[in-house]
């Protein structure tokens, strides 16, 4: 029988202060268990992130990679070890943690982020699919669930309950249904379909699989679209989708 993990927001330990980005210490000794994840960790306190990173070196071929505690830093880790999950708190020092997965999954479409929080919040979680997260944990879960959470998103799955995405991309396309306001306007009918896939994070490759295009197309489609609506990066898509997806 497995042994229970304690809750996420329980868990403590103490070693030397950490600030920001950090490297790991963690090795994978020779002949071990075959490699897993590489995982980095994104909260605001250090006592949360020692113990979340107490209970992933227990599980074997796990390796926490480093840790951060704000969005600049986060964005920062994620450049230098590209790890292939982030557990993300949904509130951090400068910001949100939301801001920083939109980031980094824009910028890193592979990497897979879990979004942490101390209680259910409807928007914090509609926001965090527009962002790109592949789930979203309670701090109050147990440990073996974000263990189980952090293999599932590694394997390509999602925690995401199909009935909350459905609410969400049907809010994302409601712009194709409703009437466009004067930003909106700007956009061609191809560019406001394309729109909503920028926000959920598809790739030019994935946006051009679903509507039928050439890369080369939708490369120059997603271009007008930033330029049309004063955006810099296509990471700023799914904040504008928020704003005007209506409610």
């Amino acid at each position: 029988m497995m042994t229970p993990y304690p809750a996420l927001d329980t868990l403590t330990g103490s070693p030397p202060g950490i600030r920001g980005a950090v490297p790991s210490d963690t090795h994978q000794p020779a002949g071990g268990p075959e490699p897993g994840p590489r995982i980095l960790l994104v909260d605001d306190h250090e006592v949360v992130r020692v113990g979340l990173r107490a209970l992933l070196s227990t599980v074997p071929g796990f390796t926490v990679v480093g840790e951060a505690d704000s969005v600049a830093s986060a964005i920062q880790a994620a450049r230098r070890w590209r790890p292939d999950v982030v557990a993300m708190d949904v509130r951090l020092l400068d910001g949100s943690g939301v801001e920083a997965c939109r980031e980094i999954r824009s910028e890193f479409p592979e990497t897979r982020v879990i979004m942490l929080t101390s209680f259910a919040d409807e928007e914090a979680v509609f926001a965090s699919i527009l962002a790109g997260a592949s789930g979203y944990l309670l701090k109050q879960a147990r440990g073996q669930a974000l263990i189980d959470a952090v293999e599932a998103v590694w394997r390509g799955g999602s925690l995401l309950d199909p009935a909350v995405t459905r609410q969400v991309l049907e809010r994302v396309r409601r712009l194709g249904d409703r009437e466009v306001d004067e930003e909106l306007s700007r956009l061609s009918e191809q560019e406001r379909k394309i729109l909503p896939l920028i926000a959920e994070g598809k790739t030019n490759r994935e946006i051009a699989a679903a509507l039928y295009l050439s890369d080369r197309t939708v490369k120059s489609y997603v271009s007008n679209i930033l330029t049309k609506l004063n955006l810099s990066r296509r990471a700023e898509a799914a904040a504008f989708i928020t704003r005007h997806g209506g409610r």
